[in-house]
């Protein structure tokens, strides 16, 4: 009986008269709600402006991203052509060097010895770098001496250089 008696006494009267709506004097534990209320709906508006920026740099970083995905794509693939064609050039000029090698290797020892003797060095090399010993050996035993010795100190250098 008393939750029931205690539920129909009215509450106590305001100790100070109700003014109009608008001129509500708050106490200061309400202006301190009011302002903290105030400060986390301000904190919550910075925080979605926050968001949002994060969201417009994240759209601008995934955009980027795609298209440097896209480069690098590109450039692989340029790359690889790069490549390609690089391969197709060394294979065709290696295949021009085998024929004057053939070309050489097919002469008289004698004759293409009077041909070395007069040849760029850079050429000579190649060519007899490329030449079996059976058939570079007589030539170079027909060459002059001292070219012939040229010759063969470039060999033997360009030979103890590392591979590239």
């Amino acid at each position: 009986h008393r939750a029931a008696a205690a539920a129909v006494v009215p509450s106590p009267a305001p100790s100070r008269p109700l003014q109009a709506l608008g001129a509500v004097e708050l106490t200061p534990e309400q202006q301190a709600e009011r302002a903290v209320l105030e400060g986390l709906r301000a904190r919550r508006a910075e925080l979605e402006a926050r968001e949002q920026a994060m969201a417009a740099r994240e759209m601008v970083l995934a955009a980027a991203e795609r298209r440097l995905t896209q480069r690098v794509e590109e450039l692989t693939a340029l790359q690889q052509r790069l490549q390609s064609f690089d391969r197709t050039l060394s294979e065709r000029e290696e295949a021009g060097w085998r024929q004057m090698v053939k070309l050489y290797e097919g002469m008289k020892p004698r004759d293409a010895a009077a041909i070395f003797d007069d040849l760029d060095l850079p050429v000579l090399v190649q060519i007899l770098d490329r030449m079996g010993e059976r058939k570079a050996a007589p030539v170079l035993g027909a060459m002059k001496p001292e070219r012939a010795r040229i010759v063969t100190a470039e060999l033997a250098r360009q030979r103890a250089r590392p591979a590239d």
